[in-house]
């Protein structure tokens, strides 16, 4: 597991500005947080090199792309074993119609969530790419009804294990 960072409030508040977003110039972060620029950049900077900040990603509208219909695959592999795990996890990575793949504990092996036209493409992937691969022992599927965003994702308080911080 990869080292906490210690972050400071400056720094927090940085994090939650651009999670909200990314594209946000250092002149107007710099000015939201109250410090120079360069302070802001040497942040960010610091930021990207310890991988508290990851990237950038931009993100797509399913619907508007043909993609109205998403669903959860819970997915069960047997035998549940290294020579098949890596393989199968690399195919749904690879198929246009998966959005995020888990490794899961307990009864279900993977969480897929996929992205369809309809309920049609929706069974056309579950028995072509799913069913139909002699490891797959079980698939259930879960239509998302709606989906919202969360966050912003910043560190436990030290104050409150488990809590997330709220300093400004």
């Amino acid at each position: 597991m990869a080292d906490s960072v210690v972050l400071d409030p400056v720094d927090l508040h940085i994090l939650r500005l651009l999670q909200n977003d990314a594209r946000t110039t250092y002149r107007e972060l710099a000015a939201e947080v109250g410090v120079a620029a360069s302070t802001c950049l040497d942040r960010v900077t610091r930021l990207r090199r310890s991988g508290v900040i990851l990237g950038h990603q931009l993100r797509l509208d399913p619907a508007r792309l043909g993609r109205g219909l998403e669903a959860l695959l819970l997915v069960q592999v047997r035998p549940h074993r290294r020579e098949l795990i890596g393989p199968f996890v690399e195919r749904i990575r690879g198929l246009p119609e998966s959005r995020a793949l888990f490794h899961l504990t307990g009864p279900d092996d993977y969480l897929v969530h996929v992205a369809v036209a309809d309920t049609a493409d929706l069974q056309r992937l579950v028995l072509d790419e799913f069913t139909s691969r002699r490891e797959v022992a079980r698939v259930e599927t879960r239509l998302i009804f709606q989906q919202w965003e969360c966050g912003p994702l910043l560190p436990p308080s030290p104050a409150a294990p488990g809590r997330a911080a709220v300093a400004d």
